[in-house]
């Protein structure tokens, strides 16, 4: 994984370099070489390509003259449009002028002009105005040009605009942001992620954030409990999948799930489990159900559960559930089951009941539902159990409006997974998983298609069926996440974002699972 640092813990990584002899110039001139070659990918080339760095006064700024330099090494056409007096020592902005490369000053009506002119056939706005930490509104003459900017990219949609290390204006910390911040097509950070990039508003003006090594050792930051999930830690926890494996290798799922009303929910979760792995899925659903869902689900077993009546399940359903749990690895509860009254019961009687509970457990939808009307529910509910609420959800399960529980979803879920003691996976863009130790996993995923009924459903598969194969709570709970969201990028490769509806993810997770295990690369 990948340590996501505060402005404070940057700054404390980069006084630690700085007494071990790695100095600021170094780590400076690191930064604007890593720049240029992720613009260069960025870009595809950037050879004849006309780019326009935004130089600010500050740190950032010295990041962006070493990219310019690099760029024009590279074969682009720069143009520096300086923000501040620099010193007049400054080695960065010396070789760049030794190079030719035009540098305007921003003080000045006139020069907005040129801004105007040199945006109308550039390629790319680099965006090194203010980097970690600076937030202040911009205002005058940085106000003045990123309106330009902004102009500039409707008239040429084209346009590539590329943040350095932060959107200026974008809050490091908080993800808050100032009036005239950019929305950038891609955000280039420095050395480790940063939580604005992942919180809203920010987010949503970062684009598409890649992160590039300055060198900072990773060591400076082991303290730090929030990580960004990554393609090489989930592929080091994929379950081994052995030649002489059979299906109880690979582990048992039971999953009470669905109802007249939401059929299609039991279908979703069994199926997640399935395509990650599960050995074998039994479907615990009321006996009128089952032929609807044995024609659609051919390879999942099933258990039968009484009722009183065509879809209201009996009071004896839970001692069944009960009865067979001793076969299973994992029990996955609540998708689709409702709220009437009998589902419930069950739900209760399943989870709160006086029979305890040993095997781990994956909660989502009506289960949450129905604890969250139950007086300290966590102290009956095991610990080895994985909650997965969305937002309202969650809202309903710590009292707290919808806004309050977006407004701060890292420092909420770390603060009620200890709380309760279980793993919390806050679902929406970029999920997040929080253990009761402390530790807090961030999806990189934020995917409008994914805002469509059953994905939830599918994800509880994925991780309920994870678990059955001997991943630990936490590692499933993030792997099935960070899985759960490559099979949505490849949907949306493959459809776009609009359309996409859950069972689109199914092909696609043994997919993900696939090129996980085939590529190599982070």
């Amino acid at each position: 994984m990948m340590k996501i640092l505060t402005v404070a813990q940057t700054r404390q990584a980069e006084q630690e370099c700085a007494k071990s002899g790695i100095s600021t110039s170094v780590l400076m001139e690191n930064a604007g070489k890593a720049v240029a070659e992720e613009v260069k990918r960025i870009l595809g080339t950037v050879k004849q390509k006309r780019i326009l760095l935004l130089i600010g006064p500050g740190n950032n700024g010295g990041d962006g003259l070493v990219a310019a330099r690099y760029l024009h090494d590279h074969g682009a056409q720069i143009g520096l449009y300086l923000f501040g007096q620099r010193a007049p020592d400054d080695i960065n902005l010396r070789l760049v002028r030794e190079r030719g490369i035009t540098c305007v000053d921003a003080a000045g009506r006139k020069n907005l002009d040129w801004l105007d002119k040199y945006l109308s056939s550039a390629t790319a706005v680099i965006d090194a105005i203010f980097g970690t930490g600076k937030s202040r509104p911009l205002s005058d003459v940085f106000g003045q040009a990123v309106d330009k900017v902004k102009q500039a990219k409707e008239q040429l949609p084209g346009l590539r605009i590329i943040a350095l290390d932060l959107p200026s204006g974008l809050n490091a910390d908080s993800g808050a942001v100032t009036p005239h911040c950019l929305y950038a097509d891609n955000t280039i950070t420095l050395g480790f992620p940063k939580p604005g990039l992942y919180r809203f508003p920010g987010a949503e003006k970062a684009g598409k954030v890649s992160i590039v090594d300055i060198g900072i050792p990773s060591s400076l930051a082991d303290y730090v409990n929030d990580e960004l999930l990554t393609d090489k830690w989930v592929r080091s926890i994929l379950p081994i999948r052995t030649l002489s494996a059979n299906k109880g290798t690979f582990g048992r799922v039971l999953v009470a799930a669905g109802s007249i009303n939401y059929i299609g929910a039991a279908y979703l979760a069994c199926s997640g489990a399935m395509r990650v792995g599960a050995g074998r899925v039994t479907l615990a659903i009321v006996s009128s159900l089952q032929p609807i869902l044995a024609s659609k689900l051919t390879e999942v077993t099933y258990l039968p559960l009484p009722e009183t009546s065509p879809g209201n399940i009996s009071d004896e359903a839970a001692n069944l559930i009960h009865q067979e749990l001793k076969q299973y690895d994992v029990l996955l509860i609540g998708c689709g089951l409702g709220q009437t009254p009998a589902a419930t019961r069950l739900i209760k009687s399943v989870l709160l009941g006086r029979k305890k509970i040993l095997l781990p457990l994956v909660l989502d939808a009506d289960a949450l539902n129905t604890l969250a009307k139950v007086r300290n529910w966590w102290q009956k509910v095991p610990d080895n159990a994985i909650l997965t609420p969305h937002p309202g959800e969650m809202a309903r399960l710590t009292g707290l409006s919808v806004e309050e529980v977006q407004s701060d979803r890292i420092g909420l879920s770390r603060k009620m997974a200890r709380e309760w003691h279980k793993t919390v996976v806050l679902k929406g863009a970029y999920t997040v998983v929080a253990s009761p130790e402390g530790q807090c996993y961030i999806s990189p995923f934020a995917n409008p298609g994914l805002a469509s009924a059953g994905t939830g459903d599918v994800l509880s598969g994925v991780i309920a069926g994870l678990m059955a194969q001997g991943l630990s709570v936490s590692e499933a709970a993030a792997g099935g996440v960070y899985i759960h969201g490559k099979a949505g990028e490849q949907v949306r490769d493959r459809l776009g974002d609009t359309g996409m509806v859950a069972s689109d993810l199914l092909p696609e997770l043994p997919l993900a699972i696939k090129r996980l295990k085939q590529n190599p690369a982070e």
